[in-house]
């Protein structure tokens, strides 16, 4: 299935992951707030993108099994694939900033929705998810 990337969500305990983009030019977005994830490599599957981008991102090992929600879209550039994923609180001290990313934080998923300097098309995948969990609810 051809796709061009794919982010993940990833919550640890009630907050969300984020990492603040390098600022600069010549990359989407500089400076605003993102998810761990990117680009495919090789003939990789969505999932399989997003972790191993996870673990170079963040340092954290996460499994298949682990993801909770899963949707495709479009963007100019082709389909992306946004997961979800919920993790205990205390993987915070296991978090390791990778190459990329001027630093990370934990922040509200609804604040990082409403954020000005966040990624919009993620912030929008993002609010899907959390509607969809009070639906459940």
């Amino acid at each position: 299935m051809p796709f061009s990337g794919a982010k993940l969500a990833l919550f640890l305990g009630d907050d969300l992951l984020v990492i603040k983009r390098d600022d600069k030019p010549d990359i989407p977005y500089p400076g605003y707030w993102d998810l761990p994830g990117g680009g495919r490599e090789g003939a990789e599957s969505p999932v399989d993108c997003a972790l191993r981008e996870t673990l170079e991102e963040v340092g954290l090992k996460i499994s298949p099994k682990d993801i909770c929600w899963q949707k495709s879209y479009q963007r100019a550039r082709g389909t992306v694939w946004f997961f979800a994923s919920h993790q205990p609180a205390n993987l915070v001290g296991q978090v390791e900033l990778g190459s990329e990313g001027q630093c990370w934080q934990l922040m509200a998923p609804g604040d990082y929705c409403a954020h000005d300097l966040a990624v919009p098309h993620f912030a929008e995948q993002l609010q899907l998810y959390l509607d969809q969990l009070r639906g459940c609810a």
